[in-house]
């Protein structure tokens, strides 16, 4: 190796470093054709001509060089020169390990199965130490869909108009609110199966028994000016702790009695009839704010309308005793089977029901069903939450007509606020 004595800018002997090359490939024939022979007529290639370069130019050329972005004499003037020179040589590796770095432009929108695909990947290498319960999963679902359209929309957009309906008495009722107005309806009849879990009421300690209505009316009253994005935080730490204090309690919590007032149903049917009210106002809300949003998944559409389904022989002795129904006409003894309506539900979350008319401890009966009515899932819980009409509903029918008739009202009748 030189010293520097043998070079005016001190630069020393470093081995050669071959230039940056395409691949073996880009210049490889795939066809399996023989390659022509040279021609003679072509000549021989000529040389670039190399320039004589000073130390200082060639210094500056290494970034082009690495680039591949240098004139064929500048080319065999860097790499000649690199031969000769170990600090350029250095600073050429580190350049061209650089360049190596370097990616084309890629499309900055994220790929919207990323999130699906990074929590499958975390849950799949570490499971949680306190699973979910499986029937706590359509209320856990559902919020967090319902908490990701709020995180999405704007300040003004809390102030929305919103128009709740449901059904009292045979006739639609209509309801203003806004879209922050929904959340604290939403906050407020929660609150139910917070109190039954021991946690607080969001109303306040001592507060008397109320419907949901009634809760709501309080909750919308009890505010001092007009709610905000301000409630969305409470709502979704209160159905944190809902989920969390049921999933660290164990299987006896499913039956634990949540009470309405006027009904009451198990812990493990209440978690699911909120998990069905969420969508349906995550709906009402993303129809305000011109917000897409989608049914749940399958299964959790199935629990939804196996539940109203369960809720219907009592709905319709309810509205038989008020003279809102047909009377019965084969009463049968508790558990044993009984005249039945089939209702076939299409699409995701499908299924076929057989639902008792004429005793609410009846067992819906394939063999005696008298009618059948057939819709689409998502049509059949619009019609359980008072978004569309009895008459407006069902797409198929076939049968007692009478049967027909009280069933599609009873399961209007299943809406409320």
């Amino acid at each position: 190796m030189t010293g520097a004595d043998d070079d005016a800018d001190g630069v020393a002997q470093a081995p050669r470093i071959p230039g940056p090359r395409r691949s073996a490939d880009d210049h490889a024939d795939l066809t399996g054709r023989p390659e022509p022979e040279e021609s003679e007529e072509e000549g021989p290639v000529e040389e670039p001509d190399v320039p004589v370069l000073t130390h200082g130019v060639l210094k500056s050329l290494l970034g082009a060089w690495a680039l591949s972005a240098c004139s064929a004499g500048e080319t065999a003037a860097v790499e000649a020169h690199l031969t000769e020179c170990g600090p350029c040589a250095d600073e050429a590796l580190r350049l061209r390990d650089a360049v190596a770095l370097l990616h084309r432009d890629r499309d900055l929108d994220l790929d919207p199965l990323l999130r699906s695909r990074v929590l499958e990947n975390c849950l799949g290498r570490r499971p949680a130490r306190i699973p979910i319960p499986g029937w706590v999963t359509p209320y856990d679902a559902e919020t967090a869909r319902l908490d990701a359209l709020l995180r999405d929309i704007g300040e003004s957009e809390w102030h929305a108009p919103v128009r709740l309906k449901w059904y009292e008495e045979d006739r639609q009722v209509r309801r203003k609110a806004t879209v922050a107005g929904v959340i604290g309806h939403l906050f407020a009849v929660d609150g139910l199966v917070a109190g039954a879990l021991g946690l607080d009421d969001p109303l306040g300690a001592g507060t008397p028994e109320l419907s949901p209505s009634e809760r709501t009316e309080a909750f919308w009253s009890g505010l001092e000016r007009p709610p905000g994005r301000a409630l969305r935080e409470p709502w979704r730490d209160q159905s944190h702790a809902l989920i969390r204090t049921v999933s660290f309690a164990g299987r006896g919590v499913a039956d634990l009695t949540v009470t309405y007032k006027d009904f009451a149903l198990p812990l493990r049917d209440s978690l699911l009839e909120r998990a069905f009210e969420c969508w349906l106002h995550a709906d009402d809300i993303a129809h305000a704010v011109a917000y897409p949003y989608d049914p749940p998944c399958g299964p959790h559409l199935h629990e939804m309308i196996d539940l109203a389904t369960r809720l219907l022989p009592a709905a319709l002795a309810g509205r038989r005793r008020s003279g809102l129904a047909a009377p019965a006409r084969q009463l049968v003894a508790a558990g044993a089977p009984g005249r039945s309506l089939h209702l076939e539900v299409e699409g995701a979350g499908g299924g076929h029901w057989y639902i008792a008319l004429d005793s609410p401890a009846a067992v819906g009966d394939p063999d005696q069903a008298v009618a059948q009515v057939a819709m689409e899932g998502v049509e059949f819980c619009q019609l359980v939450a008072g978004r569309v009409s009895p008459e407006e509903a069902a797409a198929g029918q076939d049968g007692d007509r009478e049967a027909i008739r009280d069933v599609l009202a009873a399961a209007a009748s299943l809406s409320r606020l």
